[in-house]
């Protein structure tokens, strides 16, 4: 595949043009080897040669997860022989999807987090402690090893968990970066405290954090309870945002402004789009749409993730001139609508890490008897009387004008909620709603 780091500091016109010039190759090569995509233009009338320039993709339909579900074989441009390495989606939203990765794909990988670790500012020679999994079909903890090892760093594969583990793997191997779940930071903080040990005098300076949202959207960016709260717990240690996904096989990671973030433009092409599949404008939440630009073992054209995301055209301090999204807000088929109030998972994410004594928590989102939606906050905590529910409703009431029914439960009970078997990452929210065919 071709490389060039230095395309994200040209200016936009550049960018654009570089990225056509991509997009050409990418179309003929759909064009050529994707029965799915075969089939669609076909069917659309679609004549591949004329896609020349990004506002040309309008002009297609676009691709959502159940084409994906029900035809994956179909998104398949290589024969089996050529595939390196198979992985799936983690399922949060339906079925897993299997990806097949070719030896290409694992270089584009690979230079996609050497590009995304450099973004943070992670250097050559930097140690990297690895703190989610590498195996159960993960390809972003194969990324995450790729990318380091492509950067000229060391990798300690520690996995996910087992705090005692993670702290002396940090006294012996002096990693310099974790890769983790933000909201392990602070278990690992709780284990130092009541084990002797100064976070601030560990090796840790950078975080690379996944799956949870540490930022607000723009224009300003501040920070999350719960990156508020690790920030105040472990403040030598500097957070870097980021949001991938398997399908888009690739990520996008914040630089030192800590402003969203940066789109690698040589990996992908990027549209927020509306309910009426029109771009939204900037800073306005809207469902990432993606073109893979350089993948050939399943390529993705216009293809609808479900996530939802704001984005930023102007030009960042750090020198890079490429758009930056938001962390995610939210998933389009995780809205909750609850009482008249619209809700994504993430805002009660933000007020349950508000709220000191609450060691752990999982919300339920569930049909009720009239059909509509129910959530259930389950929640582990040594407090819980009846003056803790009045403190932990009115904080929801004053923040969004709703209060969800509150259960206690066991720590174990939590934590074994969050962990099913074949889980590759912590889950705190679980959608347990009747399919909308039952309801219609």
């Amino acid at each position: 595949m071709k490389t060039n780091p230095q395309i994200q500091f040209a200016s936009l016109e550049e960018i654009k043009q570089y990225q056509e010039a991509l997009l050409r190759e990418q179309i003929i090569y759909l064009a050529k080897h994707s029965p799915f995509y075969q089939n669609l233009f076909a069917r659309e009338k679609i004549n591949p040669s004329l896609i020349r320039r990004i506002e040309d993709l309008s002009s297609i339909p676009t691709t959502s997860k159940t084409d994906l579900q029900n035809q994956n074989e179909q998104f398949l441009c290589v024969p089996r022989s050529e595939i390196s390495d198979f992985v799936t989606t983690s399922g949060t939203l339906g079925e897993p999807v299997t990806f097949a990765v070719t030896n290409s794909d694992l270089e584009r990988l690979a230079y996609n987090e050497e590009l995304s670790f450099s973004t943070a500012g992670c250097r050559p020679g930097d140690i990297f402690q690895l703190m989610t999994t590498i195996d159960r079909r993960f390809m972003a903890g194969l990324a995450y090893f790729l990318g380091a090892r492509k950067l000229g760093c060391g990798v300690a594969r520690v996995g996910n968990g087992i705090p005692e583990l993670q702290w002396d793997t940090i006294r012996r191997i002096q990693p310099s970066v974790c890769i983790v779940v933000p909201s392990f930071l602070l278990k690992l903080v709780q284990y130092a405290q009541s084990h002797g040990i100064d976070p601030q005098k560990s090796s840790l300076r950078r975080a690379i954090c996944i799956g949870e949202a540490l930022r607000s959207p723009g224009p300003d960016y501040h920070l999350s309870t719960l990156g508020e709260r690790i920030t105040q717990q472990w403040p030598g240690l500097e957070l870097f945002s980021t949001y991938a996904s398997t399908e888009m096989q690739t990520s996008f990671t914040e630089c030192s402004q800590h402003a969203g973030g940066h789109i690698p433009p040589e990996l992908i092409i990027v549209e927020l789009l509306d309910e009426q599949e029109q771009p939204v404008s900037e800073n306005t939440p809207g469902e990432v749409t993606i073109t893979t630009l350089g993948v050939q073992g399943m390529p993705l054209l216009r293809f609808k993730t479900g996530d939802i995301c704001c984005f930023t055209s102007e030009p960042c301090r750090c020198g890079r001139n490429t758009p930056r999204l938001s962390s995610l807000l939210g998933r389009k088929k995780q809205m909750i609508k609850y009482k008249g109030t619209t809700l994504y998972p993430p805002a009660l994410f933000n007020i349950l890490n508000e709220i000191s004594g609450i060691q752990n928590y999982i919300i339920d989102v569930s049909t009720n008897e009239l059909d509509t939606d129910s959530i259930t906050l389950r929640i582990a905590s040594p407090r819980q009387d009846e003056a803790f529910i009045k403190e932990i409703k009115d904080l929801f009431r004053s923040k969004i004008r709703v209060a969800p029914e509150i259960i206690f439960e066991s720590s174990e009970k939590i934590s074994s909620l969050q962990f099913p078997p074949m889980s590759r990452k912590p889950i705190f929210f679980r959608d347990l709603r009747k399919p909308v065919e039952i309801l219609k």
